[in-house]
């Protein structure tokens, strides 16, 4: 290592310490010197080329916490001790369970990503946010940031039996965007299974593929939100436009367009403008379309225009698939028998599952312990301990809230319209199933509503479940994810 730059680098580290934020007393400041010193001993520099300064870390965990919680210190301690415009690279050393042998060389996983992320700019005419994409009609192409996440690849994508079909007709369709039967291509399952991910990977290969081509990701509560800016501002003319000059629109959680009946309104004049222009749409939702409530026919009806796919939760052999995958990514090689104790023992969604990954190499590399079966164990039980939930009145509440895409307030309300008065029938019925309140409690939890009403919403949702398909899923699906 070059004495040069290890000395730039001991300068570095101290000046951070000696700025590190002030605590209110000394035993805080200490803790604090404490976790600094233990999370850069094992961070080294390797090479300063041309103002690019590249580190070695042990995972992509350090790097995650080094820019979370000192780029700015450490940006301004290179600024001082190497000068202005330093770019940050990042090397993964590979990590071996103990009694494995180590590698002398480094684990390079691709091409290092420097930290400063170059963002493309809004042309003259458009507001300089993003979140205020209004532009000057008559503009053919836009050059915005498309919100695409990079590791949403289809490389970092783990294909197995619950999302096959869905994996396959995505890759079809970053082919030929917009040019296949697959549009729009909706793809709906419960949470943190991959439908964002898998939408995203169709973008980010648009991109590479086509790199004239405008692609655009969003979430349906930002889709919301703009359009209410522009009507204050009477500006839903410009909101149409710009949606309508994109290539590849991918709106996520599509199902809480639900009771907006203006931007549905607005979504499907741009939906109709695209679809008939030849470009290609991308919807995800925790729903089938047949069941999203309050949407427009109209808008239910092109929904199914194209393809339906559903993404189940990972099998057994996919979440040991994803989980040698994430590892790898870090720099991190597990024998079998610890990839089998993690694919057993949780069970449960995508994003659920990497968390648990995230946690165990945390506690691995902060703590200095080597990876071994007995710390998988300790990690799993102490996540089930501490996310153990209560299953109370508002812990109901809010899991009907989030399955129908409605606000609190709402289900608390005294309207009577279906798409609020069945999922406050359903939340009465399932805080007398699951919990040993009286009627008078529930009714209170529930906006103040009067025993009598409880009682009438419990016995027809138990009647009206044994004869209607539509509340027998409804009771099923929520059942299952408050066990959860």
């Amino acid at each position: 290592m070059d004495d040069n730059l290890m000395m730039i680098w001991q300068k570095c580290l101290q000046f951070m310490r000696d700025n590190l934020n002030a605590a209110e007393d000394n035993s805080d400041l200490k803790k604090l010197e404490k976790s600094f010193d233990m999370l850069f001993d094992k961070v080294q520099p390797l090479s300063l080329v041309s103002n690019n300064l590249t580190l070695i870390v042990p995972s992509d965990f350090y790097k995650e916490y080094i820019e979370d919680n000192y780029l700015s210190l450490l940006s301004a301690a290179l600024k001082k001790n190497v000068g202005k415009g330093v770019k940050l690279w990042y090397s993964v050393m590979e990590n071996r369970p103990k009694g494995e042998e180590k590698p002398v060389t480094m684990n390079m996983k691709g091409q290092s990503v420097p930290t400063p992320k170059t963002q493309e700019t809004m042309p003259q005419g458009f507001s300089a946010n993003i979140v205020n994409p209004f532009v000057v009609p008559g503009i053919k192409k836009v050059n915005i940031d498309s919100n695409l996440k990079p590791d949403y690849s289809f490389d970092s994508y783990v294909e197995g039996e619950s999302n096959k079909f869905a994996a396959t007709v995505a890759r079809s369709i970053a082919k030929r965007p917009g040019a296949t039967a697959f549009n729009p291509l909706f793809l709906y399952g419960g949470y943190g299974v991959g439908k964002t991910h898998l939408g995203q990977a169709v973008g980010l290969e648009v991109k590479n593929q086509f790199p004239d081509k405008v692609v655009l990701y969003l979430s349906s509560e930002k889709f919301i939100q703009q359009f209410i800016s522009a009507a204050k501002a009477h500006k839903q003319t410009e909101f149409a436009n710009f949606y309508q000059m994109v290539d590849v629109l991918i709106i996520d959680d599509i199902q809480f367009l639900s009771g907006k009946s203006a931007t549905q309104d607005s979504f499907f004049h741009i939906f109709d403008h695209l679809h008939q222009n030849g470009k290609q749409i991308i919807l995800t939702s925790d729903k089938a379309p047949a069941d999203i409530m309050d949407i427009q026919d109209r808008i239910v009806s092109r929904f199914k225009w194209g393809l339906s796919a559903e993404i189940k939760s990972p099998d057994l052999s996919t979440r040991r698939q994803i989980i040698e995958d994430k590892l790898s990514r870090d720099g991190i090689v597990l024998p079998g028998d610890m990839l089998d104790f993690l694919a057993v023992e949780t069970k449960t969604n995508v994003r659920e599952l990497i968390g648990v990954i995230n946690s165990v190499i945390a506690y691995s590399t902060v703590y200095k312990r080597d990876l071994s079966l007995e710390l998988l164990k300790e990690t799993i039980n102490r996540i089930a301990a501490n996310q153990k939930k209560v299953i109370n009145i508002p812990y109901i509440q809010e899991v009907v809230c989030d399955y129908f895409g409605i606000k609190k307030e709402q289900l608390l309300s005294k309207t009577r319209k279906r798409e609020i008065a069945l999922p406050r029938q359903l939340a009465m019925y399932f805080s007398k199933e699951f919990t040993n309140s009286t009627f008078t409690k529930i009714g209170e939890e529930m906006g103040g509503k009067d025993h009598s009403t409880v009682m009438y919403a419990c016995d027809t949702i138990k009647d009206v479940s044994k004869i209607d398909k539509e509340i027998k899923k409804y009771v099923k699906d929520l059942t299952e994810r408050i066990k959860q």
